[in-house]
């Protein structure tokens, strides 16, 4: 699961793909270093109707999944990749950000190394309380 906070920037119509399936896609405008992204995402089913309730320009908090499928026509296979949304929320003020995934579980803090005295200070007994 991911999450990602953003303003609307396009919603789409609802389209019924086949007779069991139907699809809504929406784009969100992510501040994301120099320059802004605008992923694609998209709901399905009775998931659609998530949408209704929200504005072209509204900051909202997205929680999605990626997934990705491969498919093969004469002998060639491609992969697709979709971020399917399944649930979307006004954003409660905080900055947009990129998707987040666990932290990771490995990193250990560095020991922080003794102070590096003058030794004609330590011959004397005093010390400089300057820090450089």
């Amino acid at each position: 699961m991911f999450e990602v906070q953003g303003k609307l920037e396009v919603i789409y119509d609802a389209q019924q793909i086949s007779e069991k399936f139907k699809k809504r896609e929406f784009v969100l405008e992510i501040q994301s270093g120099m320059y802004p992204e605008y992923p694609k995402f998209q709901l399905t089913q009775e998931k659609c109707q998530l949408l209704d309730t929200f504005e072209v320009g509204e900051m909202v908090k997205v929680c999605f999944n990626l997934r990705g499928r491969p498919y093969e026509k004469n002998g060639e296979k491609t992969y697709f990749t979709n971020i399917e949304a399944w649930r979307i929320e006004l954003a409660t003020g905080a900055p947009t950000a990129p998707p987040t995934a666990p932290p990771p579980t490995s990193a250990k803090p560095k020991p922080t190394p003794p102070p590096v005295r003058d030794v004609a200070q330590q011959e004397a007994g005093t010390e400089d309380d300057l820090p450089f």
